[in-house]
């Protein structure tokens, strides 16, 4: 939190402010008001414990056992028999019978404990007190990862909530227990919630927050260009810890801008961004890639492509579009080569980016008959011709093609509509 918040800003007194408020952040448990407010933004549920655990499918074997042994760590700590049953059910593990025995019986424990404040605070207290005791029950479900309880929770709280803030709050909560279940549906209705509320009054810093989420979901969902505008806009204002790291919000902004942003754009917020490039220090594996592509190293490009690649099906919302990623960016290189010639020979094209002719001539063949590169392939002559498509002719046939997607889907409706 520290080394982060120093790249936010130049000034010594707000590096000190923001250093101070992110490691009280980082070390202060007890984040609820008495009135049931959030008075910091804490980690739950516990974000770093689903990564890790998502990370172990693809860990060595003599690195699975370090990481279950940190995962059952954090687990052991919150009592998190939700997550410690998804856990061994997807990761294989067997479960302890007498832990599990040991987290229901705290966890049971501490509704008790919970559902005593509450009634104390209905029949003694005020709505402040009594607001306060719902949103700590929803907390405990939330940290220990139970989706369906901490759902119905958080509605009733919601419902006790007064101000917007208080609102946004609670809706925070169960955006950030989508991002630790990958639930996109609960990501979805609640970042649509959120937006509304904002529009009712929030502040910066819950719009700012906001921003980063729906960062992450659009990368999670696939609209990159959507994600990269997100997540260029709070580069330089990033507090969002209790979902990722500044480093590793930098990496995944680099990432979606490389296939989002024309090449001024890339150069002016990227390539030449004073925040990004210092990170990029921390991040050699991105670094060669933006350095490289823009840089027209295709060589390299590969090089680093592959490198990528190994890190991003690692990525909880990255990995089941790892392959479209790869794809694209291929295609980006391409098209960036074949832009400053008429034609190339397949050969030259196969030794520029490292690679055989016979890869060059299948991967670009590929990419012709799908449409995505504009050029021709004459194989006798060992050559590539490129093509400059009329713009309007294009944009004719790309209205033929939205048309005729909508008449499907128009008498799709239409049928399901009779029936």
């Amino acid at each position: 939190s520290r080394g982060y918040s120093q790249t936010l800003v130049s000034s010594d007194v707000a590096v000190e402010f923001l250093v101070t408020s992110l490691s009280t952040m980082a070390d202060d448990k007890n984040e609820q008001g008495p009135d049931g407010d959030i008075e910091v933004v804490p980690n739950i549920p516990n974000m770093k414990l689903a990564d890790l655990a998502f990370s172990y499918q693809f860990a060595s074997e003599a690195d699975k056992a370090g990481i279950q042994a940190e995962v059952m760590e954090g687990i052991k700590a919150e009592n998190m028999l939700p997550f410690y049953e998804e856990c061994c059910s997807t990761l294989g593990w067997a479960q302890d019978q007498a832990l599990t025995s040991a987290m229901r019986e705290a966890n049971e424990a501490k509704i008790k404990e919970l559902e005593a404040t509450l009634k104390d605070a209905e029949e003694n207290l005020g709505e402040v007190e009594i607001r306060g005791a719902f949103t700590a029950k929803a907390i405990h479900y939330c940290t220990i990862g139970d989706k369906p309880a901490a759902e119905t929770a958080f509605r009733v709280a919601y419902e006790k909530a007064i101000s917007t803030g208080q609102r946004i709050d609670l809706v925070f909560y169960l955006i950030r227990l989508g991002f630790f279940k990958r639930d996109m549906d609960l990501l979805r209705r609640n970042i649509e919630k959120a937006e509304l509320l904002m529009e009712e009054g929030g502040d910066w810093d819950r719009r700012n927050r906001l921003k980063v989420y729906k960062g992450l979901y659009k990368l999670a969902i696939r609209s990159f260009s959507e994600a990269a505008d997100l997540f260029l806009e709070t580069v330089s204002t990033f507090t969002t810890t209790e979902l990722l790291s500044y480093g590793e919000f930098i990496g995944l902004t680099v990432l979606t801008a490389l296939v989002s942003l024309d090449r001024p754009t890339l150069k002016e917020k990227v390539v030449e961004g004073p925040e990004i490039q210092e990170q990029l220090h921390q991040l050699p594996l991105h670094k060669a890639l933006l350095s490289s592509l823009y840089d027209s190293a295709y060589k390299d490009f590969f090089v680093a492509l592959v490198n990528i690649e190994s890190t991003i099906v690692q990525h909880r919302f990255f990995s089941d579009h790892a392959p479209y990623y790869i794809r694209e960016l291929r295609i980006l290189a391409y098209s960036q080569l074949l832009q400053s010639y008429r034609s190339v020979t397949l050969q030259s094209m196969a030794e520029t980016f490292g690679v055989s002719v016979e890869f060059v001539d299948v991967e670009v063949a590929r990419f012709v008959a799908s449409g995505r590169l504009n050029c021709k392939v004459d194989k006798v002559a060992g050559v590539i011709e490129t093509t400059r498509p009329d713009e309007k002719n294009k944009q004719y046939q790309d209205t033929i093609k939205r048309g005729d997607v909508l008449l499907n889907r128009i008498q799709k409706l239409s049928q399901s509509i009779n029936i």
